[in-house]
């Protein structure tokens, strides 16, 4: 999710940027721009659009300079277009800045700047902390790095960022907090980029930003420090990895980098929403609608693929939590089968990409009917944020691999908030208990992270199922459409035939195809159905299947039962989902791979669906 590039040097700029900003596309954006100074002018070339676009406008400007900074933007906050782009410039525009992140309190911010004349041209956050910056550069008669250091002591949120000034020629300043920023170090030259990718091509030697330090580049020489003021020593680092394998993060595949994010992504969907020390949750983009929601007699969820999945799981949530009935269908059947829908219904339309052509439709024709209907969508800016009500952005990041994995987390965790804050908001849900499952959604990331150090065990236990032609898996409540998403997974990447159903379910027809050569995977965490799920495997164990079992740390009857058994981290149930599914992605990932598959680009799949 966005890109930046600096350079600061004896070489032009323009190259260098305009190949770093090409380099990083694959993180994902929706317009592109550069700055220069040149001979005391700083200037500001932006467009909505890819960078091929960016270049034709800078091949009729009169370009040169050699300091300046580049920037890929994937929207947050202001829809994309050229005035929303990066970089921005200051109220006095004697500086400009870009930056990857949110700013989770400009709102305020940006308030207090206004009452002191501030005009601001953008609905960016970023926009925000230029003027903030070069406000406390004037008014303290400070340099530009002391700017940003006593700026940034004001900011609560993620960031990364770039800063420059025309009236200090030879300074870069850089800042990071929850967002990567590398320095290259080259011969009496600098870069600052999101990842190593832009740099590789002239500089190996690099130093990796930590979380709240700024560096700034004066006199050809790095420095750098915190935003509490103490100074730090660079750590160099000698980059080995080849440009291929940096694009993707340092992994083989842009699935398991996606599959690794998660810890950032569920995060990221959570940051500035929940509050758990005072037992608050901020749903923004639906506060219109909370009185809609809170007295809505029946929640409509409409999805396909993966974010019906999502759209199962969120049936169980809003169900339990706030107590309204839910009913989920396919998008491609809603609209297709006259359905009853009433003026007072919510619909939700779950979708990554933003644009499935199904939903698109459905919402059209719940619009028609007279419904309210709210979004989950990863893709600011898209098609379906802009044909409904209002909705919630779930900060996945832009998600290249086909098969979803990150996305599907990201969704759940955005529709759990849903769930407690309608939930909440009816007093379906108490004070305490709220407050109690937000402590432990705050411990999810890390509990995520956890389940991901299980990769190699998961790796050897794919070599031991890769040849097989069936998979059964199995859940129960709402670890059933986990075992949906986990069967859907591996058909996806490894083409073997896979089937999820209800644990309860199995004796129904399912059984028959049990024998000693079919691999059935079973969702065992703890919780009221504990006891049924090991009586399930009981059945499947009678039948001589070959059972792997998610279970709990401390589990002892389904650990009894089971040929093999994958421990993850225990939660509250209503969360489980956010964890048990990583196991399951991981396990698909290594089949396919066995198998020799391209899990980035499976046969006959898109990452976006926008036809029927």
């Amino acid at each position: 999710m966005c890109g930046i590039v600096a350079y600061i040097g004896t070489r032009q700029a323009k190259p260098i940027l305009i190949k770093g900003l090409q380099r990083l596309e694959y993180r994902g954006y929706d317009s592109a721009g550069i700055a220069l100074i040149n001979k005391g002018h700083l200037s500001v070339y932006k467009t909505v659009g890819k960078v091929s676009k960016l270049e034709e406008i800078l091949d009729v400007s009169n370009t040169e300079g050699t300091i300046g900074i580049g920037h890929t933007r994937w929207a947050t906050h202001g829809e994309p277009n050229d005035v929303n782009a990066h970089p921005h410039y200051s109220q006095s525009r004697n500086m400009v800045i870009v930056h990857n992140g949110i700013i989770e309190n400009y709102a305020s911010l940006k308030k207090q700047l206004m009452s002191e004349g501030h005009v601001f041209e953008s609905d960016t956050d970023t926009e925000v902390l230029a003027h903030l910056i070069d406000s406390i550069r004037e008014s303290e008669n400070v340099s530009l790095d002391e700017a940003v250091r006593l700026a940034l002591a004001e900011v609560h949120g993620a960031y990364a960022i770039v800063v420059m000034a025309k009236d200090e020629p030879r300074m870069l300043v850089a800042a990071r907090k929850g967002s990567p920023l590398v320095v290259g170090l080259g011969d009496q030259e600098f870069f600052f980029a999101s990842d190593a990718s832009p740099i590789i091509e002239y500089t190996k030697s690099v130093v990796y930003l930590n979380d709240g330090e700024i560096a700034i580049i004066a006199n050809n020489e790095l420095s750098i420090k915190t935003i509490e003021n103490v100074v730090k020593s660079a750590k160099v680092q000698e980059l080995e990895l080849q440009l291929e394998m940096i694009e993707k993060g340092g992994y083989d595949t842009f699935m398991m980098k996606e599959i690794f994010e998660q810890p950032r992504s569920i995060f990221d969907s959570m940051r500035g929403r929940i509050d758990p020390k005072n037992g608050t949750i901020f749903m923004g983009g639906m506060s219109e609608y909370q009185y809609k929601l809170m007295n809505a007699k029946r929640i409509l969820i409409i999805a396909c693929g993966t974010s019906w999945h999502a759209g199962l799981v969120a049936e169980y949530l809003f169900e339990d939590l706030a107590r309204i009935p839910v009913e989920v269908d396919y998008a491609s059947e809603f609209r297709y089968r006259n359905p009853i829908v009433h003026h007072d219904d919510i619909v939700i339309a779950i979708s990554q990409s933003g644009e499935t052509a199904d939903t698109l439709a459905a919402i059209e024709l719940a619009k028609q009917k007279g419904a309210t209907v709210l979004g989950v969508c990863n893709v600011v800016g898209s098609s379906i944020p802009r044909a409904t009500h209002a909705g919630a952005y779930t900060h996945a990041g832009p998600e290249i691999g086909v098969a979803s994995t990150k996305a599907f987390t990201a969704q759940v965790t955005v529709l759990i908030q849903m769930a407690l804050w309608v939930g909440h908001r009816k007093g379906a849900i108490s004070e305490g208990e709220l407050r109690k499952i937000l402590i432990e959604m705050e411990t999810i990331p890390a509990k995520v992270e956890a389940a991901l150090k299980l990769n190699e065990q998961i790796q050897s236990l794919a070599e031991e199922f890769k040849d097989a032609q069936d998979f059964l898996f199995l859940g129960r409540g709402v670890n059933f459409p986990v075992a949906l998403e986990g069967a859907l997974k591996l058909k996806e990447i490894s083409y073997i035939h896979a089937e999820g159903y209800p644990a309860a379910e199995m004796k129904h027809g399912p059984i028959a195809l049990i024998d000693d050569k079919m691999p059935v995977v079973v969702i065992a965490t703890q919780n009221n159905q504990y006891d049924k799920v090991v009586s399930n495997i009981q059945e499947v164990r009678a039948r001589k299947g070959r059972v792997i079992a998610i279970v709990n740390p401390g589990d002892t009857e389904v650990s009894k039962l089971a040929e093999f058994v994958i421990e993850v981290p225990e939660t509250h149930d209503a969360l489980s989902p956010l964890i048990n599914s990583v196991p399951l992605q991981l396990l698909s990932y290594h089949i396919a791979t066995l198998r020799g598959c391209n899990v980035d680009q499976p046969r006959n799949l898109a990452k976006s669906v926008t036809v029927e």
